[in-house]
């Protein structure tokens, strides 16, 4: 006898089209929804870093990625890695040859705070940009926006 795991739900339909589509209850909700993290001076690193990105794609590669995590979470390898001290990181490859990495953390409301974001040239993750996301992490916690 062949078992394949729990029943379906019952679909909703989604509102706001002419045609009815129906998804699965646990395909539209965020387990951590992304938000980025704000300076005090009202900047958001991460978006900045987003709209310097050279090629048409790159954000929309990125934003894939990061919506698989806020669908997926806890994802694994080789979308997402965690970095240690409650650090993760979110993997992108981009054209090119490149490599986007975008730092985070899950926030004691369940947010994932995007808190660095970078294009990797080293094998491993540079310590400045770990050093970076730590700092960002300390000062959002300290001040949960």
């Amino acid at each position: 006898m062949v078992h394949l795991g729990a029943p379906v739900k019952k679909a909703k339909p989604t509102e706001g089209s002419s045609k009815l589509r129906f998804r699965r209850p646990e395909q539209t909700r965020k387990r951590v929804p992304a938000i980025f993290f704000r300076t005090e001076a009202g900047r958001e690193p991460v978006r900045d870093w987003l709209k310097t990105l050279p090629y048409p794609g790159d954000r929309k590669r990125i934003g894939e990625d990061i919506k698989t995590v806020e669908f997926g979470w806890s994802v694994g390898m080789p979308v997402c890695r965690p970095l240690g001290q409650g650090i993760y990181e979110v993997r992108t490859d981009l054209t090119h040859n490149r490599i986007a990495r975008v730092l985070f953390y899950i926030d004691r409301e369940g947010r994932m705070v995007l808190l660095h974001g970078f294009i990797k040239k080293t094998q491993k993750t540079p310590e400045e940009d770990l050093a970076l996301a730590r700092r960002n992490k300390e000062k959002h916690e300290g001040g949960l926006q």
